[in-house]
């Protein structure tokens, strides 16, 4: 007899209702195109001096939501009323701590400033009307392991667990350059291992470019992905000029595959969230990169 886990429990438990809130709508028919809500990063709105000047200036560029940055973002206040204001959305927000106090760290304190950091941003999460903390979950190099990275930054999350299904906020973990869950097939393993329905992935098409191919990955997480970032990247661009020079391309212009990749997400009946993660500027240039955000999303 298979017995329920406690991730199974706790969905059965939450209803759709809940899944709602903590993930994009699985309900969607595979095979249909993908339903996806543009949002960019709040820092790459670069002109307006207040929240609402910058939510304003998302609108009219053809955004639908902005994600925030935690600990150290605005007051929620502010934050609430330029939402009421605007119509703009909160999807998330980034753990702004977590790679200078990383959870896979060997002395303790850093440790315990990195969970503390993922915890105030679940709260101001929640405070923002959001639904996903962005987290890189642990950082390897030559002072860390591999293995002391996993094993120290499960438990570190698993700490973080119950406040976030407390307050219906998501985990989720970005694919980025930390030497850390370089595979799909790993990083599926990571967040089944945490077993909680508030564990999931934000998977960053374009940093998967370098080493794999994102249809491959997005097929593998499947219902465990939660949002989207979108860059792109230039294998040419890496090969002749540099390794970090392959960011150097405009969204639709690199080696992602956008074609490809919605049809992975049409195979899993994705629809969420999907926030540029490029370099901002003021209203033209925002405006071009929802314009490409929307070409990509039409293939």
């Amino acid at each position: 007899m298979t017995h329920p886990t406690r991730r199974d429990v706790l969905v059965a438990g939450a209803g759709l209702a809940a899944a709602s809130v903590l993930g994009p709508a699985f309900a969607a028919d595979p095979g249909r195109a993908p339903s996806l809500k543009k949002a960019l990063k709040y820092a790459m709105i670069q002109p307006g001096s207040t929240v609402l000047e910058k939510f304003r200036l998302a609108k009219a560029c053809g955004f639908e939501g902005v994600e925030m940055d935690s600990p150290g973002g605005p007051p929620a206040e502010e934050v609430l009323a330029a939402k009421d204001a605007t119509g703009i959305e909160t999807p998330g927000v980034v753990d702004s701590v977590h790679w200078r106090q990383t959870l896979g760290d060997p002395d303790p304190a850093v440790r315990q400033a990195g969970l503390d950091g993922l915890l105030q941003a679940i709260r101001d999460c929640k405070a923002y009307g959001a639904g996903s903390v962005l987290l890189v979950p642990a950082v390897v190099n030559e002072q860390i392991s591999y293995e002391d990275a996993y094993h120290r930054s499960q438990a570190e999350i698993r700490k973080a667990i119950p406040l976030a299904e407390e307050l219906g906020v998501k985990i989720s973990f970005e694919n980025v350059w930390n030497n850390f869950l370089l595979s799909p097939l790993e990083a599926a393993r990571y967040v089944d291992e945490l077993d909680s329905p508030v564990i999931g992935w934000h998977f960053d098409i374009g940093n998967v470019v370098n080493y794999g191919w994102p249809e491959h990955w997005i097929r593998t997480l499947g219902p465990r992905i939660t949002r989207l970032d979108v860059k792109e990247f230039s294998r040419a661009k890496r090969n002749d000029e540099g390794l970090w020079k392959g960011f150097g391309v405009e969204i639709g212009d690199g080696d992602c595959g956008w074609a490809r990749v919605m049809q992975a997400l049409r195979d899993i009946g994705y629809a969420g969230w999907a926030a540029a993660e490029v370099g901002g500027g003021d209203e033209a240039r925002l405006t071009d990169i929802a314009q490409r955000m929307d070409r990509v999303f039409a293939l």
